[in-house]
């Protein structure tokens, strides 16, 4: 019986550490979606965006700054929200103001990381904020049993991500000869 338990609990704990991980750094990230020389922009957090990201998020915001890439109507952002314990690293590139691309780069929940696969991922691609006084997510995301609170906190992510874009100058349409 001990032999039994023993080996239940080491199954267990594997399948707890096959949830977390590293799937991809932030340079392999970048080099997807912009051109080798496309440097970090800045974007300050003053008061009234402060403001609107902790309504957003629905929690305390002490960021003084957030750093993105951007090229003409595209930006990327490296976020992190907490999921249940632990923060969850993800990547979502924003084109001409819709995700073309949402991925989870680092995974530290033991439980919930079915949130890193595409048929997950996939669901944000093409969506926007609905033109609402609030931010919100104008697709509806469908969630995972068992990991509703990492799901919760892509979705914030995304809707960040778009909020961001937003009060970039890469928010405004190109014009010909650029």
């Amino acid at each position: 019986m001990k032999v039994f338990i023993a080996v239940l609990l080491l199954l267990l704990s594997s399948i707890s550490w096959a949830q977390k991980g590293q799937f991809i750094s932030v340079a392999d990230y970048q080099a997807r979606f912009f051109a080798d020389d496309t440097a970090w922009q800045t974007l300050w957090v003053d008061k009234a965006l402060r403001d609107d990201v902790e309504r957003l998020l629905g929690r305390r915001f002490s960021t003084l700054r957030l750093r993105y890439w951007g090229d003409q109507q595209r930006t990327g952002w490296v976020l992190e929200e907490i999921g249940k314990e632990y923060p969850i690293t993800v990547g979502v590139v924003v084109d001409a103001g819709k995700i073309i691309d949402l991925s989870i780069l680092e995974y530290r929940e033991s439980r919930g990381g079915e949130v890193r696969y595409p048929f997950f991922t996939q669901q944000f691609n093409q969506v926007a904020l609905a033109a609402q006084s609030q931010p919100r997510l104008d697709k509806s995301i469908d969630g995972i049993t068992g990991a509703t609170l990492s799901v919760r906190a892509l979705k914030k992510i995304a809707t960040l991500a778009l909020f961001l874009h937003q009060q970039t100058p890469f928010n405004q349409p190109v014009s010909e000869g650029q």
